[in-house]
């Protein structure tokens, strides 16, 4: 059996109750990760076949981290009982990831092809921007981003923009969403939306699925709950349906993902849906001092729609929250900065334990210009995804089309990459006779007497890219990608070798080095793509099915490359409180807090107060050891200084636990403390 004698109380009983639904209520800092990987392995030493176990998280990095800490314990109880072997595994995965398991196995009992591509978000607005352009949306203004947004909540059930709307706005609204889903039909794609509404339909359309699946999956566990919204709910309500063996751990206090779609009446109303449900509250803190906790407890307290629950700690009282106020936004960052040396300095507090948190990402240009100035490595959590350079997005094209040549969006990116005569005015000829009859641009190329339309050196141009393509199509339908295996490596360095993609980057950059970097980004990209892949049941798939299956997870798992870009070394943190949940640091500065900045001003209109007070306190929650909390009297908008006032939430803090400037002594050091104080500084700058 798994030693549950390191749990405390409420996580043990937590792991013990294993039938029917449960409601962990686990609070900042209180091990819910021990609780879901112990529950985990209990579950399955109590005999409970792996298989029979899905675990679903927000994240790849946190399904990852579950699995390795639930391989890790089983192996160790195993190996305890002195017993060798291959240890099995369950299931863990994001909600998209699962979604995606089961398309992969049943899409076609709703009329798509098997072969179906995961649209990323740039391709979602390249295919918006097309739409947009054909309806007369660009006249109108319209912002593909906020169109996407939008549309992506009311087909997730959420009409309340579209309620809004004037009549007129209304119908637009309609044509937009059908010839988006009517666009990503004919190109055999499906969005990340779908990943959840196309399963639910499989759900509610095909019984059987359902019964597969509720049959399979006996214990369904769910991670950061809190963030779940309507159709993630029924889909769990459907899973669980025969057994109700559900477990779900989150924290109402930390819904942070409103403007996403999360429902926190999803957490706060669970009873409705899982009559006789089991709430258990963990709520000893491992990270936070008291005073910390104190402070966040009283701050939280202010929201009404929320679960009671008191954190606290063993790790004793603390030092007080700093509370510091500067004339603007350079004076606030250079004295954060001035801080984190001077503890670096003095205390031997490395960069690394050091985190900048901020509300919105305009507030980051001070930041970076005063560790600039003084010398302070840092790095920007949120900057430029490897997925975003331009010769990963061209690969990644160049794949999808190899795989599923309909998917207009890839293959009007990639048809003239590298240029081979195919222009723009042929690309926008081919776009028009494929919305005119209803097919892929694909098709058009290859539909007899399509070709007529064109100049003899278009055709020449198409025929000689559809040779190139389906050439390359064959090949990859007989190359190895078994992990270990060199074929795909081989092959696809002669691939993207022949195409002339890599001799495209040499010419396009001057410098010798930066060529060779967005070279190396490709290779680097191709040799990892099929890193991470199970073996089993791969045996019999093509060439071609086995990318499609890791296309899908670069879509799914983009993180896993960004490993290198994220790694800090010893560098300060800069970071948006949206960002940072999940995440600790020992010493923490939160800037900014004044009213329309946190709160944000949006959030007065939209009635989201409650959130941003959530969003505060998940940020104040962060710290380990010491919080820094500052505001400016005066910031910079469109050049001007404007006078900003203190947030609301400084107020709601207990002055006892606070320091202000006023607070710090400036009297004359003692001469032991003085020595001690320059004998550090000495060896700092030595």
């Amino acid at each position: 059996m798994v030693d549950l004698s390191v749990l405390n109380p409420e996580q043990r009983e937590a792991v013990e109750t294993l039938l029917g639904p449960v409601l962990v209520l686990a609070g900042a800092g209180t091990g819910k990760t021990r609780v879901i990987t112990y529950r985990m392995a209990h579950l399955i030493a109590t005999g409970v076949s792996p298989d029979q176990i899905l675990a679903v998280t927000f994240t790849n990095k946190a399904a990852r981290e579950m699995l390795e800490r639930v391989s890790s314990l089983l192996e160790r109880n195993r190996r305890a009982q002195g017993r060798s072997g291959r240890v099995a595994r369950p299931v863990v995965c994001t909600f998209h990831s699962f979604g995606a398991r089961l398309l992969r196995e049943h899409i076609e009992r709703l009329g798509y092809k098997r072969n179906f591509v995961v649209y990323a978000e740039s391709d979602q607005l390249a295919l918006l921007r097309r739409i947009l352009s054909r309806l007369g949306g660009d006249r109108t203004g319209m912002d593909p981003a906020a169109v996407l947004s939008w549309l992506s909540r009311w087909r997730n059930g959420d009409a309340s923009t579209w309620l809004r709307m004037p009549e007129e706005d209304r119908r637009l609204a309609e044509r937009v969403r059908k010839a988006y889903e009517d666009g990503l039909r004919a190109c055999n794609a499906v969005d990340f939306d779908d990943l959840l509404l196309l399963p639910l339909r499989l759900f509610r359309e095909h019984p059987e699925v359902l019964a597969s699946c509720q049959e399979r999956y006996q214990f369904v566990m769910v991670d950061e709950y809190q963030d779940t919204n309507t159709v993630q709910l029924e889909l769990l309500r459907l899973l669980v349906a025969r057994h109700r063996n559900l477990c779900v751990v989150g924290d109402d206090d930390q819904s942070i993902y409103g403007w996403r779609g999360a429902e926190l009446a999803n957490l706060l109303h669970l009873e409705e849906h899982f009559p006789g449900l089991k709430v258990i509250r963990l709520e000893q803190n491992y990270r936070s001092t008291n005073i910390i906790l104190r402070a966040a407890n009283t701050l939280i307290r202010q929201n009404t729609r929320r679960r009671p629950k008191q954190l606290w700690s063993r790790k004793g009282s603390g030092q007080r929250i700093a509370v510091r106020v500067f004339a603007d936004e350079e004076d606030e960052a250079a004295g954060i900065v001035q801080e984190i040396e001077r503890r670096r300095l003095l205390h031997r507090i490395p960069w690394s334990a050091q985190a900048v948190l901020f509300r919105t990402n305009g507030q980051v240009r001070a930041l970076e210009v005063a560790l600039r100035r003084a010398g302070v490595r840092y790095r920007v959590v949120g900057g430029q995804s490897f997925f975003d350079r331009r010769e990963i997005r061209d690969v990644v094209a160049w794949l999808k089309t190899l795989v599923n040549p309909d998917d207009d969006i890839s293959l009007l990116r990639i048809a003239n990459v590298p240029a081979r005569g195919l222009g723009e005015s042929t690309l926008q000829r081919l776009l028009a006779l494929s919305v005119e009859r209803g097919c892929s641009v694909y098709a058009v190329m290859r539909e007899p007497g399509s070709d007529q339309e064109f100049s003899d050196r278009a055709r020449a141009c198409m025929r000689e890219f559809l040779n190139c393509l389906e050439a390359a199509r064959l090949e990859l339908s007989r190359v190895s990608v078994a992990h270990g295996s060199s074929t795909w490596s081989d092959w696809s360095e002669r691939f993207f070798e022949s195409l002339g993609y890599f001799a495209m980057l040499r010419r396009e950059e001057k410098d010798p080095e930066t060529a060779q970097n967005r070279i190396r980004n490709v290779r680097d990209f191709l040799s990892g793509l099929f890193l991470g892949q199970e073996a089993s049941g791969e045996e019999g798939r093509t060439g071609l099915e086995r990318l499609q299956a890791a296309l899908e997870t670069v879509t799914l798992d983009a993180d896993r490359f960004e490993n290198e870009d994220a790694a800090p070394g010893d560098g300060v943190t800069l970071i948006t409180l949206h960002s940072c949940k999940g995440l600790e640091f020992p010493h923490v500065y939160i800037t900014g807090l004044e009213e329309g900045l946190l709160p944000h001003g949006r959030s007065l209109d939209d009635g989201t107060v409650e959130e941003e007070r959530r969003l505060l306190y998940v940020g104040m929650t962060r710290a380990m050891e010491t919080l820094h909390l500052s505001y400016c009297r005066a910031r910079r908008k469109y050049g001007e200084l404007v006078p900003c006032h203190p947030s609301r939430f400084l107020k709601e803090l207990p002055a006892e636990l606070l320091e202000t400037a006023a607070d710090q002594s400036v009297g004359p050091a003692d001469p032991p403390s003085a020595w001690d104080w320059f004998e550090r500084m000495r060896q700092a700058v030595g």
